[in-house]
């Protein structure tokens, strides 16, 4: 839970230079499974799309204000992006210009903060340029 707030305000800080989206994948610590002793809720594996979608409205309630959309069955972004976990990305026209590590170990919300001011920095520097003709 404590990442989620802390992604939420990353994505509220940044709305104004990123787009953010949270892809639903598997999950991880299913309450048939290997359940998180402290996990918020009670989310059964997922045996059909439409036990994904009713899991990722949990999300959505999460992090608001933030596109929450949800893998295949067949966990193709999952495996696209390596992201089980959780994992944070930062694409820009199409291309990755931020991965970070495999959660939960690699999980670092500062990473991404800190990748997100340095941008902001450079759009500043670049609007404040001055050009002689």
């Amino acid at each position: 839970m404590a990442r989620l707030k802390a992604f939420q305000g990353v994505v509220q800080q940044n709305a104004d230079i990123a787009d953010s989206v949270v892809v639903y994948i598997e999950e991880a610590h299913p309450s048939d499974g290997w359940m998180s002793t402290d996990a918020p809720y009670q989310i059964p594996k997922h045996r059909c799309l439409e036990d994904r979608l009713n899991a990722a409205q949990l999300m959505h309630l999460e992090v608001p204000g933030c596109l929450v959309v949800v893998d295949s069955m067949e966990n193709s972004s999952n495996a696209a992006y390596g992201a089980y976990f959780d994992r944070l990305y930062i694409l820009q026209e199409g291309k990755i210009v931020y991965q970070g590590g495999r959660g939960p170990e690699g999980y670092r919300i500062t990473e991404l903060r800190d990748w997100l001011d340095q941008y902001r920095e450079r759009l500043e520097k670049s609007n404040n340029l001055v050009i002689h003709v």
